[in-house]
Parts: C-alpha cells; sequence; structure tokens
C-alpha cells in the first residue's frame, strides 16, 4: 500500500512539472535559474511518548544504581541533502519542486554502578526521510526573497538501538525497526539570501512536521519492542506526534 502511494506522489509532482510547460510563463531549472543542489544542518523535534515511557520506567527502576539517569527523547539533528528540480515564474512569484535526503539522529547514555563495575547504556534513534516538496516564494528586495510556503511529502524510517556495556569485555546490542515507511508531511516558510546572484545563496526555513511511528520490531526477530525492558507488553506510540522543525541550507546553481 505504501509503494502504491509512493508511485502515485511521484507521477502527481511528474505531471505538476509537465503542466506548467502549457502556460505562457518563463521557465528555468533548479532554486537558482539552473540545476540546484542544497545542503545543510536539519534540526527535528518531536513527541516520543512510547519511547519516553521507557526511559522514565527504566530510570525509576534503576534510581538507585544510576549515577547519571537516561534523559528523554525528542529533539534530533542532523543533515539535509536534496536537488531542486525544476523552477517556473508564475506571475512574480517563484515555484519550485524539489527532492531531498535527510538524516537526523538523538542520542543519550546513561550509567549505573553495581557490585560487578560501571555500566553503561546508549539509546540512539536515528530519523531518516526521503522528501518530495515544492515552495512557493517572491522577492522581497535586492537579493532576499520570501519562501511564502514550503511544503513536503515524507517517507520516514526509524532505527532504535539500545547497547549495553557491561563490566569487562560484554556489550549487549537490541536494534529495532519500523516495518515500512510512514508517510509524513511538513508546512514551513523562510527566506533566501543571495550571496551571489543566481549561484550560490543561504536559506532558512521553520515550520511543522507531521508524522508518527506506532510500533517497533527487533532488527532479528518478529518480536516488538518492549512497552519496558524484559516486558511481554508491546510498545505503542514509539513516536506519537511530529513537531517545529527548521532547517539552514547552502543552495548553488549551475548552467546546464
Amino acid at each position: 500500500m505504501i509503494l502504491k502511494k509512493s508511485i502515485a506522489l511521484l507521477i502527481a509532482f511528474y505531471c505538476l512539472t509537465v503542466v506548467q510547460n502549457i502556460f505562457p510563463q518563463t521557465f528555468g531549472f533548479g532554486c537558482l535559474g539552473f540545476v540546484g543542489g542544497y545542503g545543510g544542518y536539519s534540526y527535528q523535534e518531536f513527541d516520543a511518548k512510547g519511547l519516553n515511557d521507557y526511559v522514565s520506567t527504566y530510570n525509576l527502576d534503576n534510581k538507585d544504581s544510576l549515577s547519571s539517569p537516561m534523559r528523554k527523547f525528542g529533539k534530533a539533528q542532523g543533515y539535509r541533502v536534496g536537488i531542486n528540480f525544476f523552477r517556473a515564474n508564475i506571475k512574480g512569484f517563484i515555484l519550485t519542486t524539489k527532492g531531498f535526503y535527510q538524516a537526523l539522529n538523538e542520542k543519550n547514555s546513561a550509567s549505573m554502578i553495581t557490585a560487578q563495575g560501571t555500566s553503561n547504556s546508549t539509546y540512539q534513534l536515528n530519523l531518516t526521510n526521503w522528501g518530495l516538496g515544492l515552495d512557493l516564494g517572491t522577492s522581497i528586495v535586492g537579493g532576499l526573497s520570501w519562501k511564502v510556503i514550503d511544503a513536503a511529502v515524507l517517507f520516514n524510517t526509524v532505527t532504535f538501538t539500545n547497547t549495553l556495556n557491561l563490566p569487562g569485555p560484554t556489550t549487549v546490542i537490541k536494534k529495532y525497526n519500523n516495518e515500512k515507511y510512514v508517510l509524513g508531511y511538513s508546512v514551513g516558510t523562510g527566506f533566501i539570501l543571495d550571496i551571489i546572484e543566481q549561484y550560490v545563496s543561504i536559506e532558512g526555513l521553520a515550520g511543522y512536521t507531521f508524522f508518527s511511528i506506532d510500533k517497533m520490531k527487533a532488527d532479528d526477530s518478529a518480536a516488538e519492542m518492549p512497552a519496558v525492558e524484559n516486558s511481554n507488553q508491546p510498545m505503542r506510540n514509539f513516536i506519537a506526534s511530529g513537531g517545529f522543525n527548521a532547517v539552514i541550507q547552502l543552495n548553488v546553481g549551475f548552467p546546464l
């Protein structure tokens, strides 16, 4: 089902691009009138209800042994890289279609003192997504432009890794993944500042991302991630909802 939806969305974006050619507008390619590429820093907030309940229980169960408790999750950082496929000037507004790949992560650790020595637990969440989007912008003054709206459809995957380093050479690793790509979307606004007109610019974007991950499964079996450690009850609402997101990126255009 997800694959069918993905193919349909790709076709829709392609059709959008083709249809624009029937209008008497001025066309270019990329964010700066050429083929365009971009990359930069990305920040994402989210409500990890199920995961944070897991963390809270871990801290409570081990409170007498923990020298430093595990922090809760909800703020991931990483990078975004992408390509601007197409650009059209429509009555003073610039319409751009684009695609991108984004990789974010958040890692928290805790230390526990036992009779055998100190053990360290590390939880790492990796959120990756492919995105297809469009934005509509207009020039404000000089080299400054306003992106009135920036919208994208996201195909999300999540990996959660629990690493336990016990006293001595023993390390136990448990890895969980969501079963398939999960659809989401983002809406935002931002500004673009030209550094070298039509070639290099800096872009800032702020918005809100909508997505959720209900359950996670073990990487090496069909077992679901438990609601708490060593429990038979499966976790739900691993990530209950998305949240605020921001991107700062460098855009580079070059002629065909």
